[in-house]
């Protein structure tokens, strides 16, 4: 597919196209077609605020989409989810447990993040996160993501082939640090529970010492 023909195709309605579907669940490379619509409007076709806001508003709307299939869906409509788009089912259950301890976060920084920025929104259904916390950290997230990329696009669109490697290098570097910092949380946890399981030392707590 190519995004810059999109973008320069569809024009203004490509800025919140793109990110309204990967927001609502399904893989397609929205963050990339805001920048190139960005960039169009670099060459003076477009009003750049306006394609900064239609991406934060696409962003908003996909990711009430995203929201309402998984709190309507559940858990067996992720795994169908999942396997149409031959994606690995195993660890569903580990992402269930660490957004239902950093939910709030991962809706905050998860445009930012490659995979999150297509799940994060349907995993808060899922884990049925209170609608009006979901909305609040999904603007909060949408607007600033919004306005960082459609003002690179904007500024850097005469050099594409640097830009969408940009791009993509961040979305893959955002995902090494969730992946990473869930193993250190992953590994205190463990930790803490290893602690927990040792027996007291003699004279503190339980039976005291003999004299």
């Amino acid at each position: 597919m190519d995004i810059r023909a999109l973008a320069d195709a569809l024009g203004y309605p490509a800025a919140a196209l793109g990110i309204l579907i990967e927001s609502s669940g399904i893989p397609f490379p929205g963050e990339l077609t805001l920048v190139a619509v960005a960039a169009y409007a670099g060459t003076g076709h477009l009003n750049i605020a306006i394609v900064i806001a239609l991406g934060a508003l696409g962003a908003i709307v996909g990711g009430d989409l995203g929201y309402l299939i998984g709190l309507k869906g559940g858990r067996p409509f992720i795994e169908r989810l999942l396997s149409i788009f031959r994606l690995e089912v195993g660890h569903l259950a580990q992402a269930e447990m660490f957004f239902a301890h950093h939910g709030d976060k991962t809706i905050l920084v998860g445009r930012f993040v490659l995979g999150l920025r297509t799940w994060a929104s349907v995993f808060a259904g899922v884990a049925h996160m209170p609608f009006w916390k979901f909305q609040l950290y999904s603007v909060l997230g949408a607007v600033p993501w919004a306005i960082t990329w459609g003002l690179v696009g904007y500024l850097l669109g005469n050099n594409w082939p640097l830009l969408s490697a940009v791009v993509k290098a961040v979305g893959y570097g955002g995902l090494a640090l969730v992946v990473l910092a869930g193993l250190t949380l992953l590994l205190l946890r463990r930790r803490e529970l290893r602690r927990g399981q040792r027996p007291p030392p003699p004279g503190r707590g339980g039976d005291p010492a003999p004299r």
